[in-house]
């Protein structure tokens, strides 16, 4: 649930006239149902091993960091406005582990393999909640336009790091960095590493402090008065409760897939 007031709850939003800004919802809410539909052509081919299935969930592996990225800027706004970013970052933290237990342990138990999830994108963005709580009195007080520099470039500085370089290739990572992946959740790993979600902290951490910082206009009531319009309702509930859609909308894939695998 998106909060909008560091002080004030839902009710007091209402009383003291300050707006929600729905465009927020939206945008996460479209992030969510584009992950969703990307998720079910993978099942398509894992489940019901239809090769077609994989074939366009690969030719949509190249808008996901697009989508992704807008989650996560959007998650980085919201954060600036929650009452307790911290608390909420600890939940979403709790839940990334919650699904990594029942893809790495659960799942295979039950004889399903191949889609263990080892720092997705709950678990990013549980830490990234934590660590801008964490630092949100220094965001406070500094300047928002140069934090917004900052945070972009580090963000695209560090984008291939995953491919051992920064700043696309201009400078080489040492190798001994990737030997294992005791630091995965930080982007360096081996090629033993697998992961069906994977989003390390670096670099999205500076993509969700590019949004806390930008969330300064929000919290100040800045944002273009379309952003306070509601365009979709469907849209606004999937991002009003991302969490809850996100945790659930795999489990219910698999139950389809293999359900329609029954009679084909």
């Amino acid at each position: 649930m998106i909060e909008y007031k560091t002080n004030e709850r839902a009710g007091d939003l209402m009383k003291s006239g300050i707006r929600r800004i729905l465009a927020l919802d939206e945008i996460r809410g479209f992030a969510i149902v584009c992950m969703i539909v990307h998720h079910l052509f993978y099942d398509i081919g894992f489940v019901l091993e239809i090769s077609w299935g994989y074939r366009i969930f690969n030719f949509l592996c190249f808008f996901q960091p697009v989508f992704w990225a807008a989650f996560i800027l959007t998650s980085g706004i919201c954060s600036r406005l929650s009452r307790n970013p911290v608390k909420r970052g600890i939940i979403v933290l709790a839940a990334g582990a919650a699904v990594s237990l029942a893809t790495a342990v659960i799942m295979p138990a039950m004889g399903i393999t191949g889609a263990e999830i080892y720092f997705g994108i709950l678990s990013c963005l549980g830490c990234s909640m934590i660590i801008t709580g964490l630092f949100m009195p220094l965001l406070d007080r500094g300047n928002e336009k140069t934090g917004m520099l900052v945070t972009a470039f580090l963000f695209f500085a560090t984008y291939k790091i995953s491919e051992k370089s920064l700043l696309f290739g201009l400078v080489s990572i040492p190798d001994f960095l990737y030997q294992s992946n005791i630091f995965s959740p930080l982007g360096f790993f081996n090629s033993s590493f697998k992961s069906a979600d994977y989003f390390p902290l670096i670099p999205w951490l500076f993509m969700f402090l590019f949004g806390a910082v930008f969330g300064k206009y929000a919290k100040e009531g800045k944002f273009p008065e379309f952003a306070y319009k509601s365009h979709s309702r469907v849209l606004q509930f999937v991002g009003k409760n991302s969490l809850w859609f996100y945790l659930v909308h795999q489990p219910a894939l698999y139950a389809v897939m293999y359900f329609i695998k029954l009679f084909i």
